[in-house]
């Protein structure tokens, strides 16, 4: 089968690899679609990052580099292996992909596996990927989702589940406002979640393009410009003067920080959502005299069922969110390229590994 696989900064490949085999336990599913994701695109500019090296491999997984990419997945299953409950061939399903160590809880009542020693991504620390035509995770990893919801759809589930975790860190409520700065992926996600959990969004982001894509996927009740409007002011000027009760900082530039920090209502909530790939600064003063809440986030536990519930149940509709559709021979060029260098023409672009779904 086909796959792509992830040499090094700057290389990845297009090669031909053995299918993986089915065993106890476990689910092998038909990629119909994966997307690319910002973690992938750091990757192949930046890293190796949660890819392990070649010749130091990962401790769950064993692997080093090359590794088959792709994290963001939908399929169809094709087979399950012994003990398998609960899945059978034909069901769509969306991949959780995580690597963690055999001993660690993951069942429903478990809030931390996400944070386990070692832990690691199936398409990034190995374990196959969707960039491939097939992969086999084990069964806690696989969850079923309706027919109802296209496959392409499906495959965003995964940085969904990011923003769904994300609110639920924040502790938001129907009613409150919800700052979000940055309308990429994430951040147009995270206020598609906070949108149907009742919250009222406002986003602030500078990229003309991004901001006409909030307003035409109705994620937020207001679209502010940082290089125009006083957000801060506009902010205050929504909520009766009192500030927004929660924050979401998905861009890690310092300005926007800055922003979230003086937009806030005393005691309100920020949560920062992105990856930052250098030391930020905080005004501690400001924590203190406002009283403000800071929490981190990272990826989602347990957030998977919730999240699929909100798009079988049309809370969220992701299908504005998918700008592209290409097949494995144009992810560098046609897919890499535009989301490392056109970045804000585009949201989400997926890649069908088989092809048939183009």
């Amino acid at each position: 089968m086909r796959a792509a696989r992830y040499y090094d900064r700057g290389d990845i490949r297009i090669e031909d690899v053995p299918e993986p085999e089915v065993g106890p336990g476990q689910v092998g599913i038909d990629v119909a679609w994966c997307g690319i994701c910002g973690t992938d695109l750091h990757e192949y500019a930046e890293g190796p990052i949660f890819i392990p090296p070649s010749g130091h491999p990962q401790p769950i997984s064993g692997e080093s580099a090359p590794v088959t990419l792709g994290h963001e997945m939908s399929g169809v299953v094709y087979a399950v292996g012994e003990g398998v409950e609960g899945l059978s061939p034909g069901d769509h399903v969306v991949v959780e992909p995580y690597i963690v160590h055999d001993d660690v809880d993951t069942g429903p009542d478990s809030d931390d596996y996400h944070l386990s020693p070692d832990m690691n991504f199936i398409g990034l620390g190995g374990g196959g990927g969707g960039l491939a035509e097939k992969i086999v995770v084990n069964r806690r990893w696989a969850h079923k989702v309706s027919d109802n919801v296209p496959l392409d759809q499906a495959a965003l589930l995964e940085p969904l589940s990011v923003g769904y975790h994300a609110a639920e860190r924040s502790g938001v409520q129907a009613g409150d406002v919800a700052l979000v700065t940055g309308a990429g992926p994430i951040g147009l996600l995270t206020s598609a979640v906070l949108t149907a959990l009742g919250a009222s969004v406002i986003i602030s982001e500078p990229s003309p393009l991004r901001r006409e894509r909030a307003e035409q996927t109705g994620v937020a009740k207001l679209v502010l410009d940082p290089g125009a409007d006083d957000v801060v002011a506009r902010v205050r000027e929504a909520t009766g003067g009192r500030g927004a009760d929660v924050g979401f900082e998905c861009t890690s530039v310092q300005p926007a920080l800055d922003t979230l920090v003086e937009a806030l209502r005393p005691r309100g909530v920020l949560v920062n959502v992105s990856i930052w790939g250098k030391r930020a600064s905080f005004d501690m003063q400001a924590l203190v005299l406002k009283e403000l809440d800071v929490r981190g986030t990272i990826a989602y536990v347990n957030s998977h069922p919730a999240t699929i519930a909100l798009v079988e149940e049309g809370k969220v509709d992701l299908g504005p969110f998918i700008t592209g559709r290409i097949g494995l021979d144009q992810l560098i060029d046609e897919g890499f390229d535009t989301l490392i260098n056109r970045n804000e023409t585009a949201v989400k672009i997926l890649v069908s590994p088989s092809g048939r779904g183009l």
